[in-house]
């Protein structure tokens, strides 16, 4: 049985090839969270995270459909997502199912369950609920490539539902 760290979800870890164990927060600061875009389906993200040869995982993906989640690692490991060794070490990473030129993935759904477990994860760890520590993946400094969450995600509402669960801790 894994150690819970989030309740409302289902664990489906990542392959140990694609993370790196840790003991975080006392390893290593845990002071933001980026936000991904899987390019792809939920299933798909988070059987990527499976594959022993992706050298890649998140520690949640949360569903457009129904905002459900699933923790692929824990929080006290270090996720390989951001294309930044730093970044990495201290942040938590939340993939969400879609693709960054189509905004009908970004349900209302997805947005409601992914600000809950953000604000979840800044009272935790004493995140501040703003936009320099929630940041995109595109605001990842070099070497990342990436461009995810795209023009579409509606940062606004995102933070707004954030600051609404933060404050109901």
């Amino acid at each position: 049985m894994a150690i819970i760290d989030y309740s409302n979800f289902v664990y489906l870890p990542a392959n140990s090839n694609n993370y790196t164990v840790a003991n975080r927060p006392y390893s290593n600061v845990i002071d933001k969270v980026v936000i991904h875009v899987a390019q792809g389906s939920w299933s798909s993200a988070v059987n990527w995270f499976q594959n022993p040869y992706s050298g890649v995982t998140a520690h949640y993906t949360v569903r457009s459909s129904d905002g459900f989640v699933a923790q692929s690692i824990r929080e006290k490991d270090i996720a390989w997502h951001a294309g930044n060794w730093y970044y990495n070490q201290t942040s938590i990473a939340i993939e969400h199912e879609g693709y960054v030129a189509d905004p009908k993935w970004f349900t209302e759904a997805m947005y409601d369950s992914s600000a809950r477990l953000t604000a979840y994860l800044c009272n935790k760890y004493l995140i501040p609920t703003d936009r320099a520590h929630i940041v995109g993946h595109v605001e990842v400094p070099y070497p990342n490539d990436h461009y995810d969450p795209g023009h579409y995600w509606n940062w606004e509402k995102y933070m707004d539902y954030i600051l609404y669960y933060a404050a109901l801790a």
